[in-house]
């Protein structure tokens, strides 16, 4: 997908924070947008205001860790729409906290929103876009934890390496049929994930174990590197790997080493083996 101009391009979690910059960012490039996010009045609020700047913009309150839900929202975006060229699989909360102190309810809760979120997506949106026969894309938001494992953020590390599997794979799977796949993992951005993190908590998981967010954004991030990028910027860079096929978005340089480091660990390992006598 080379271009937003006139396309259609649906968000999860669009209601504030990197999907609403994202909303911005697509449309200041001609394309439509179908919000999503499960706080109907911040979504109501986006709305308007993205409408008010003269955007063809409208909303489905949508829980990602609902498949009926994402149907629904996939039906409502071609039944308006016609057509849908890009699916951003934004929508995600935040958890901090020791493995050995994670609670069954805090993995299920993380596991369902994260992970489950963008599967959902997939699911319900890969079939149409195959169909459709035309140049389209998905995209999704992961996270620097995604590619590094981070001491205190293990379920989220896990959710988070999942999505990036997930766009990894379906990026070979699916480029015959002219579809791309790029993944986003930031690691500090200017949003406000514990408010949102605490909305979608559900009674159903019980009261949460860990701290949360604030810990996440912190911890998900390499300690030489005390940057904040704003939504903006990071929306901005998003909407450039879209529109040049770019399977990966790294908005911080401070990434670099880490992600380095853990691949010549990994490589090592070969040439230890080696010493110790394997030979396969």
């Amino acid at each position: 997908m080379d271009t937003f101009n006139g396309r259609t391009a649906v968000i999860t979690g669009g209601a504030s924070g990197i999907g609403l910059a994202a909303a911005r960012e697509f449309a200041g490039r001609g394309a439509r947008i179908m919000l999503s996010d499960i706080d109907s009045a911040a979504l109501d609020r986006a709305v308007a205001d993205l409408r008010a700047d003269g955007v063809d913009a409208r909303g489905v309150v949508c829980d990602v860790r609902k498949f009926d839900d994402v149907n629904r929202l996939a039906d409502e975006a071609f039944d308006v729409f016609g057509d849908v060229h890009l699916v951003f699989n934004n929508a995600g909360i935040a958890y901090a906290g020791p493995i050995a102190e994670t609670s069954h309810d805090d993995w299920r809760f993380v596991i369902d929103v994260d992970l489950w979120g963008p599967i959902h997506g997939v699911e319900a949106f890969l079939p149409r876009l195959i169909a459709q026969e035309a140049d389209s894309h998905i995209a999704f938001t992961s996270s620097f934890a995604g590619l590094i494992p981070n001491v205190g953020l293990g379920p989220y590390c896990v959710a988070k390496y999942g999505v990036v599997a997930l766009a990894e794979t379906l990026s070979r799977e699916v480029r015959a049929n002219g579809i791309g796949v790029t993944v986003l993992c930031p690691m500090i951005v200017d949003t406000n994930l514990l408010a949102n993190t605490e909305r979608v908590r559900s009674e159903d998981y019980g009261p949460a174990t860990a701290s949360g967010a604030d810990s996440v954004q912190q911890l998900a991030s390499d300690p030489s590197d005390d940057s904040v990028l704003n939504v903006d910027e990071v929306a901005r860079l998003t909407a450039d790997a879209i529109e040049a096929n770019r399977l990966y978005v790294l908005p911080h340089r401070a990434a670099r080493g880490s992600i380095r480091r853990r691949f010549e660990r990994i490589d090592r390992t070969f040439d230890d083996q080696s010493a110790a006598g394997w030979t396969h």
